[in-house]
Formats: C-alpha cells, structure tokens, sequence
C-alpha cells in the first residue's frame, strides 16, 4: 500500500486532465489552473533532489514544514500550560499585560501553583504587617568615594536592549514611559541612538566591545567621542559590559546588508561592512586595567557612574578583579549581575541552554566576595534575568541585590507576544525588527503609558508583598525572609540553604569555606590566569 502516498499527485494530475476536457466553462478553467499548479509542485517535488520527505510523499510532504512554522504559535496560544515557562508561561504574560493596561491582575479561588512541588517558594509574612510604604520611595543612591555625579536610581529599571535589536519606535516607547515613571533606561551596546534622545528619559549608556558610538575607524575605543557624548546630562550612568547572560563569551556580528544609515550614525561605522562586536575587550586584557579603564571613563564621564555587567563564568576571574580593587584602591561604583537565563535576539543553543551561571548562584557569589573582600558597603549591585513580578524582584534583593533590571517583562508591556521571530526581522508587533512597516504598528504614546503602568503596578504590588512581612523597604528584605519546599515534607529558609560570607572574611590567612577559600587562592589582580 505504499502507493497511496502519490495519490494526492495523480488525483491533482487526473483533475487537470478532466478540467482540460470541460473547458471552455469558467469553473473547468479555475479548476484547471489550480490543479496545473498543484501538479507542477508535485511534479518538483517527486525530482528535487534536496528533500527525502518530499520526494516520496510528493505534496502531502510539504505540510510538514507547514505545521512545524505554526507548531509554536499553536502550542503557545492552545495546548501549553498557564505555567509552562516557554521561556516565559501563560501566567507571566498574562500578569504584565494586566499591569501594563492598569487592568485588575488578582486572582480568584486559589492558586494554580502546586505549593508541596519540590523548589516551591514564598516569602514568609509577619504577625505584624506595616501600611503599605509608598513605591515612589523605592530608589537606591549609586555612586561612590570617586563619584561626584550620584544617580538615585529606582530597584527597577529597563535592562539592556540596543536599537536594532528593537525598532525605532519599540525605543521611543520604552524611553518615554521610562520617563513617565522616573526610571533608567539601559542603552544596550548598540550606543545612543537618536530615538533615545527623543523623550529625555535617564539612560544607562552600556559599552560593550565594539566600543560603539566612542570607537574610531580601527573599532578602538575612542576617549575623546566618549567624553563628549558621557556629558550628556540625560546619560546618567555608565556600564561596560564584559559579558551578557543570554551569550557569554561570545561576540555578535550584524551583516552588512542590515547596517542601515541610521544604525551607522548611531554606532560611528562604516556603511557596506559587517558590523563586528568581538567578544573580548581591547582596552584592557588584565583586572587591573579593567579597573585602571573604568577609572578613565569615570573621570572622562565627569564623575558620573561607572560600573561593569557580566555573567560569571569563571569564578577566580571575577575573584581576580576583586583583588585587583583591593591592590590598585580602583573601585567601580556598581557591577550588574546577568543571568545565564537572560535574553537576546538571538543566540546558538549551546549558549543559550549550557553556558553561564544562572542569576541566583552568581548573584550570591558576587555578594559574598565582596563581602568576603570587606568591599560590599563602596559598591552597589543590580541583577538581571527573567525578573517579570514583584516576587522576582524581591527574591533576588532577598540574596544581596540592590536594584532589578528587566528587558523582556518591558518588551511584553510594549506588545511582545513571544513569537519567538526576534532574530526573523518580523515581529509580528513591531517591536524586535527594523521593518517599517511593521514597526509602524507599535503606537508609542500608548505603548509608553503601559510601560510606565508596569513599572509602577509591578512595584505597588512589591510594597503590599512586603508590607505583609512587617518592612516598608525592599532593601531590607534578607534570605530569613524567602523559603524554598526542598522535599515533599521540609522547607527551608534561603538563609539556611545558601552560605553567606562574613565581612572581611577572604582576607584572613585561611578561608575556611572551602569554594571560597579555593576560588580566591587562584585568582590574581596581575591576570585572568589561575595562580600557579
């Protein structure tokens, strides 16, 4: 019976063959060219060389490219679950888009989260609840001795995004609500562009290794372009970025073909040439001149802010700048922590899924070394990656963080839908794409309304969660506030799961805590090599 998988091309050709016959009618000849079409596609299909499927199941094969192009939409709006994480579930999504259309988002009869299943967590409340304190309070001062021009930032801001990864008006939308909300609006290491400038809102201007917008015609960073434009009043910090969660340890590449003129304008290069972001540094190749860098683009920049963001990799490597700090008295005034689980546009599976440490792990291990290193107190430490609700961030402040950014929770509040078509140029709501076509669909007056609606939401909800555990600040929130089920029968608090550093506690003679101790007995301010 194999034969039967050609039946759909002889009935195509036999259609045609009667259609031939019945002409002149206007229904034979519709039929006749549909059918002669169909035949023809069959017909290629049977001789093609490219495709087994195809060649044997001639037609009928094609559906399988078909349902593998709308598989993701279907599962996602149809068969996944409210708490299938893909990356992001059912319920997260529909918790942003609630807040961003200042929408009710409370939940009736209970909750859907198993709470007996195994990594299950809460925060525990108090017997004495406090009124709930105000969100426009929630702001952190960041800047240290060195800084003359501090930022006191909201705990949570717009996380890393450049122009070209998003449109024109995706940036337009996310600047202005940031400037609604009086919140910082992070540049990505594709430079300033034009519509960052548009609504004024506080940016946090990222320089990654293309050093793009203060890069001269060799791509080396350029001290004079970064002066002048780190003057900008609306530039209110400044961040290098050594790796991002989503990709570490890998550089990016945008053809030649996608290098429009406004992105040439924006990031100082040529047109007609691959844009290149490698993936390491050139400005520096030790701790110390990564410190001795951060330090001239301090004082290049007026004295604003002046940090770092990374994924850890590596943990004596990033020992290694902390010792380099204690040996050249160079300290950076905040490092941003990103998750392995963070996003991007577009990255190898390999990278995405097993390289990186997660945010929790390596926000814990940077807390702790600088506690360890008695530098806790002169910096101040922001965390990134899949941070959506009022819980998110105050789990993450719990284990050491001082302020949240998020990139994906902003671009659902702009009308992401996660197609997962970032890296298709069609979005099919214009958000990650440069079609202007499609772009033109994200309206930014509404769209900056529900940005600025989802930061205040998100942080009211934060004020009322810990408004039931008895604090009026998220900056008071600890590991003996957060528990985690770690069995069918036993909870413990974060501050029993997870060691915490005493202060000063890396610069005795013999660490005794035996990761800590190992990791900071190999690093070296002098290298990122192991110590020998």
């Amino acid at each position: 019976m194999s034969f039967l998988r050609f039946v759909p091309l002889a009935v195509c050709l036999l259609t045609a063959l009667t259609a031939i016959f019945a002409l002149p009618t206007a229904g034979a000849l519709t039929l006749l060219i549909g059918a002669a079409i169909l035949s023809c596609l069959g017909v290629y299909d049977l001789c093609q060389p490219l495709h087994s499927i195809r060649r044997n199941y001639p037609l009928v094969g094609r559906l399988r490219w078909l349902f593998e192009d709308i598989r993701p939409a279907i599962r996602q709006y149809l068969i996944e679950g409210d708490q299938e994480q893909t990356p992001f579930s059912r319920s997260q999504r529909s918790l942003v888009y609630a807040r961003a259309k200042n929408e009710v988002s409370d939940l009736a009869f209970g909750t859907l989260v198993d709470v007996y299943k195994n990594g299950y967590e809460f925060i525990a409340h108090s017997t004495r609840p406090v009124p709930a304190a105000d969100p426009a309070n929630f702001r952190v001062a960041i800047g240290g001795d060195e800084c003359t021009q501090p930022y006191l930032a909201s705990i949570f801001n717009i996380s890393a995004m450049s122009f070209g990864a998003l449109s024109a008006n995706a940036i337009r939308a996310l600047n202005k609500g940031a400037k609604l909300g009086g919140f910082a609006h992070d540049t990505g290491e594709g430079s300033i562009s034009p519509y960052h400038r548009e609504h004024g809102g506080d940016l946090i201007w990222e320089i990654g290794s293309g050093y793009f917008g203060c890069r001269d015609d060799d791509g080396l960073f350029d001290p004079h372009r970064f002066a002048e434009k780190a003057a900008d009043p609306q530039v209110r910090m400044i961040e290098l970025k050594i790796s991002q969660g989503a990709k570490p340890g890998k550089g990016g590449i945008l053809p030649a073909e996608k290098v429009s003129q406004e992105i040439a304008l924006t990031r100082g290069i040529p047109m007609g040439r691959d844009c290149i972001s490698p993936p390491r540094h050139s400005a520096f190749s030790t701790p110390i001149e990564l410190l001795e860098f951060i330090a001239l683009l301090r004082r290049l920049s007026g004295g604003k802010p002046v940090g770092f963001k990374l994924c850890v990799g590596q943990p004596w490597e990033f020992m290694g700048i902390v010792k380099a700090m204690l040996k050249t008295g160079i300290v950076p005034d905040y490092i941003v922590v990103d998750g392995a689980e963070g996003g991007t546009g577009a990255a190898p599976l390999e990278f995405t899924d097993h390289l990186g440490m997660p945010l929790r792990e390596s926000l814990l291990f940077v807390h702790n070394t600088l506690v360890g290193a008695g530098l806790r107190r002169k910096i101040r430490i922001g965390a990134a990656g899949k941070i959506v609700s009022a819980f998110d961030i105050a789990t993450v402040m719990a284990l050491g963080a001082d302020w949240t950014n998020a990139g994906r929770g902003f671009m659902f509040a702009i009308g992401c839908i996660q197609s997962l078509a970032c890296h298709t140029n069609r979005c099919p709501a214009g958000v990650a794409t440069q079609d202007p076509v499609r772009q033109r669909a994200l309206a930014v007056p509404d769209k900056a309304e529900r940005v600025r609606n989802f930061h205040r939401n998100t942080l009211l909800a934060l004020s009322e969660m810990i408004a039931a555990a008895g604090l009026d600040h998220p900056a008071k929130l600890g590991p003996h506030h957060l528990v985690r089920r770690v069995s069918l029968t036993e909870i413990r608090l974060f501050s029993q799961l997870h060691i915490f550093l005493e202060d000063g506690e890396l610069l005795g003679a013999d660490c005794e805590r035996d990761f800590y101790g190992a990791a900071w007995r190999l690093a070296r301010a002098e290298s990122f090599d192991i110590a020998t």
